[in-house]
């Protein structure tokens, strides 16, 4: 029999379509290997009840001859998307008890295609980092163990919930998000897939915010059709959102079997920096000479603001999250830690409720909005967006698309993360911010292994609301790789 948590989306709607497995099935074995996986970390809150009565209401619509888009398609939220009745807690202390009485925009359009939920996954406290050990409820780990068989890597963050879900089958898809790489490096790091659609495809109505001028909502999944089955369904016009765009979604996945024949690539020069790992280097060049093996043109463009890429996403996030996490402060809905004034209760509720890595990004946005350092940072930094922005603008009037590394590395131990410091933990998002700065879309798929065997992604950069071309290459260059390794299946702690 087909081991259903082995099956990408396209492959179980299939099957589901010709009413050879159930939504139910598909359901129950995907709780069943959750449970196995549980030492994982994965995930905070899981669904199984609700899982199990979304299954059965979708089994019975497929029998009605009434199905949808993602009918029975088993799926994790990472827990910044509100979730109705759900706790959602943005992986903080300050958040722990939070049940929203509203669904975000996206799940609930997720909803409406037909997927079943299984829960909420792991991600960095309010987003904030690379590796989930921000996390107030601990971190996740990588399904793929290190060279002496332990599961001691890191799956990536923010999103390295959803990324570790999904490579170790303990869901089909996840949501993510991505502000300055949160979808594509944990993709890269876990060996799946994910991308972060063009700023404003996807309504951030009831995710909760990081940075709002960055914050993007997308998919992660095994495959790139996956990704752009998924797309499809959580893009679109949404009017509570002042940042969504009034476009049409594509058909994405008519976009995938095309060939790339003729299309100009792009390899940014300066995207060749010092201290990237020689294995990330190697599968570079691997998709290079694989896309152009495919009838490829392959052009070198300089992108001359890259360098100033990093600094400026750090300023600007930090900036907007001072502004958006002031809301947290023990009067409304969140924790609270009394105070003999006001004034303390406030003090006394952020302290408590926020991580090391939270206040210190709270701290470095107050600093560069104050009155004395607006100008020389908050300022500088926008002017340097738009540099970023226009270097972007500029060589898509050259190229069709953009191919680099989506990480310097493969995943990193938790010890070597430990020893870091903050600026070098913030060095992992070099090949990531651009992107978001400029609010293109990107994606990041495993072409490649390191020497340990460990998964490496490439990122796949297109133009504004062109995501069909980003998949449309992404297909070529995973049908190309044939990249088939997957993590041991999990055997439970």
């Amino acid at each position: 029999m087909t081991d259903l948590v082995e099956l990408n989306v396209s492959e179980a709607l299939d099957l589901l379509n010709k009413k050879e497995i159930s939504a139910v099935e598909l359901a129950k074995a995907h709780l069943a290997e959750m449970e196995k996986g549980r030492f994982l970390n994965a995930y905070i809150t899981e669904t199984p009840e609700r899982a199990l009565a979304d299954a059965e209401a979708s089994d019975k619509r497929r029998a009605d001859g009434i199905a949808r888009p993602l009918e029975g398609i088993a799926i994790a939220n990472k827990d910044l998307y509100c979730t109705k009745g759900i706790l959602t807690t943005a992986a903080s202390k300050i958040l722990s008890k939070f049940v929203p009485t509203y669904e975000s925009t996206v799940s609930q359009k997720l909803i409406d295609a037909g997927t079943v939920m299984l829960g909420k996954v792991n991600t960095d406290q309010f987003a904030m980092g690379g590796s989930t050990m921000t996390s107030y409820f601990g971190v996740s780990k990588n399904p793929w163990a290190d060279s002496n068989g332990e599961y001691t890597l890191v799956p990536g963050g923010s999103s390295g919930g959803s990324a570790a879900a999904v490579s170790a089958g303990l869901c089909m898809a996840a949501t993510g998000t991505d502000t300055g790489g949160s979808i594509r490096q944990p993709a890269s790091f876990c060996g799946v897939t994910g991308i972060k659609p063009t700023y404003g495809r996807c309504s951030r109505w009831g995710i909760v915010a990081f940075a709002s001028s960055l914050d993007q909502a997308g998919p992660i999944a095994r495959s790139v059709k996956d990704c752009a089955l998924l797309l499809e369904q959580m893009a679109g016009y949404d009017p509570k959102d002042s940042t969504s765009v009034n476009k049409g979604v594509p058909n994405y996945v008519a976009a995938l079997g095309k060939d790339i024949k003729g299309k100009k690539i792009g390899v940014p020069k300066e995207y060749l920096m010092e201290g990237i790992n020689p294995d990330v280097k190697a599968t570079w060049d691997k998709g290079i000479r694989l896309l152009k093996e495919a009838g490829a043109e392959i052009v070198e463009v300089s992108m001359p603001h890259t360098k100033y890429a990093l600094p400026v996403y750090y300023i600007v996030a930090c900036a907007e999250a001072s502004s958006n996490l002031s809301r947290y402060d023990g009067v409304r809905f969140t924790t609270r830690v009394e105070g003999k004034t006001l004034d303390e209760l406030y003090k006394n509720t952020r302290t408590d409720g926020f991580g090391d890595e939270v206040i210190r990004r709270i701290l470095l946005g107050t600093f560069v909005l104050s009155a004395g350092f607006y100008d020389a940072y908050y300022i500088r930094a926008q002017r340097v967006r738009r540099l970023v922005y226009n270097d972007f603008k500029k060589v898509f009037d050259e190229v069709d698309a953009l191919l680099t590394p989506a990480a310097p590395t493969p995943a990193l131990s938790y010890e070597a993360m430990k020893n870091m410091s903050p600026v070098d933990v913030y060095l992992g998002d070099v090949f990531t911010t651009p992107a978001s700065l400029a609010g293109v879309p990107a994606l990041s798929l495993p072409v490649g292994v390191s020497k340990e065997g460990l998964p490496i992604g490439l990122q796949v950069i297109g133009k504004h609301f062109d995501e069909e071309t980003v998949f449309q290459v992404a297909d070529v260059l995973e049908k190309s790789a044939g990249f088939q390794l997957k993590p041991h299946r999990v055997k439970g702690a």
